[in-house]
């Protein structure tokens, strides 16, 4: 088994919207590293909790996460409005961040052996997840750039939103994400450059 050491571990935090997945998968592309979008396990859950009203628990979860294969979050069903606001009150249970976290872990520490390392992109990547990654960046653009993103990205999937609605969920998820109890998003001012 490799040690953490010999690992290349990248953590990237970032709002919605604002590029970090597309400079994730480039980095890993480029260096070889193991890629995972964490924000879609809580679409994952979210989407989950909608689809299984009556049935959804902690023991749910535990049990579809130990099972999660990574094609299951690569589905495009992941990228709606509605999803997006279930991940986002998903994302603030504590039961529910302590079984992604694991999950992670896992993905980060233990990619498969064709890997150099992994990098992983999030909301709490640098501040919990990967507190000792070897790289850290924090990317950001403003609201009205990430509005114009996202709606495009949507245009580009038929999705029937305006640009307002856009910029309108995007301010309360922003909103979300930086209150939540635990693991909000924040700028780690050591590595941060302004």
């Amino acid at each position: 088994m490799r040690k953490k050491n010999d690992l290349i571990t990248v953590a990237i935090d970032s709002p919605a919207a604002a590029g970090a997945g597309t400079q994730a998968k480039l980095i890993s592309k480029n260096y070889n590293l193991f890629y995972l979008d964490t924000g879609k396990i809580y679409r994952y859950i979210g989407k989950l909790k909608l689809n299984k009203k009556e049935k959804f628990s902690y023991s749910l979860v535990k049990k579809k996460i130990s099972n999660l294969k990574l094609n299951h979050l690569k589905s495009k069903t992941l990228l709606s409005d509605k999803i997006a606001k279930s991940a986002s009150l998903i994302a603030k249970d504590k039961e529910i961040r302590s079984i992604v976290h694991k999950f992670q872990q896992k993905c980060a520490y233990k990619p498969p052996l064709k890997y150099k390392g992994s990098v992983l992109d999030g909301r709490d990547i640098i501040t919990v997840q990967l507190k000792d990654a070897m790289f850290k960046f924090y990317i950001t653009a403003s609201l009205e750039v990430r509005a114009k993103r996202r709606f495009k990205e949507y245009k580009t999937l038929n999705k029937k939103i305006s640009y307002k609605d856009v910029l309108k969920s995007l301010r309360i998820r922003d909103k979300s994400d930086r209150e939540r109890k635990y693991g909000p998003l924040k700028k780690n001012k050591r590595f941060y450059l302004d």
